[in-house]
């Protein structure tokens, strides 16, 4: 579904490269979480994904084609939910279908009511995002973010605002969302246990600049429950990435 080929790329602030020379893959379907330091350029991957960002070398592919030239190919959400303020919730839903145009207003509404009920915010879409909670805000954005029509979803540490209680209910309503919906996710996350709990795999940058990723396998089957966390494999993993995280960051 995503294919990284030899990339590169620099920001017009550095002398370096910090993506250099970067190759990996996401097959469809799978759940994979990126994790590193802070500033390490995870975020950097999304956005030279959906040409937030010009690489300087190398190729992208989506579906096995070139994303250069591409609309619509992956949908993101960012850590804020960026819900305008003055639309209703519904209205806020509607804005990929506008951009992308060719639907109608009663076919965007609807569209939109469905994908409200689908993300648990059935009867809401008249409400304003000020109305909503952090957890229901962040419902709505997904569900903008679905709207998409992208199979493949990049999710920039959606939860990393969010309370603990709603944190670890977020968690397990995407769990849900993603079983139900069999989306390609890409995840950033800082949170190893919220990595481990969602993911099949699980990417770890291993040094800036950003020449490869280190893939781990997570050994717990789906469907899960935070159950699955107490599990002696999966605390072994989960302690060997908060091992190499602090190495990294003492580098």
């Amino acid at each position: 579904m995503l294919e990284f080929q030899n990339v590169v790329f620099q920001y017009d602030s550095e002398d370096f490269n910090i993506i250099d020379g970067l190759s990996f893959h996401i097959a469809p379907g799978e759940f994979v979480s990126v994790i590193g330091p802070s500033g390490c350029g995870k975020s950097t991957i999304f956005r030279l994904t959906n040409q937030l960002l010009p690489k300087k070398s190398g190729e992208i592919l989506v579906g096995g084609e070139k994303i250069d030239g591409r609309r619509g190919y992956c949908g993101y959400m960012p850590q804020r939910d960026l819900l305008f303020p003055w639309r209703s919730v519904r209205d806020n839903l509607c804005l990929p279908m506008e951009i992308c145009g060719g639907v109608s207003r009663a076919e965007m509404v609807q569209r939109a009511d469905e994908t409200l009920a689908h993300v648990g915010l059935s009867g809401w879409g008249d409400k304003r995002p000020d109305e909503l909670s952090g957890g229901m805000r962040q419902r709505a954005a997904f569900a903008r973010t679905l709207l998409t029509g992208s199979d493949l979803l990049l999710l920039d540490e959606p939860f990393s605002a969010l309370d603990f209680l709603t944190r670890i209910n977020m968690q397990e309503w995407l769990l849900d969302q993603w079983e139900s919906d069999h989306k390609t996710v890409l995840f950033i996350t800082h949170d190893v246990e919220e990595a481990i709990f969602l993911s099949s795999r699980v990417l770890v940058v291993e040094e800036t600049p950003i020449r490869r990723l280190v893939s781990f396998e997570v050994p717990a089957a789906y469907p899960r429950t935070r159950a699955c966390l107490t599990d002696p494999k999966m605390l072994a993993l989960r302690e060997q990435l908060i091992d190499l995280l602090r190495r990294e960051v003492s580098a």
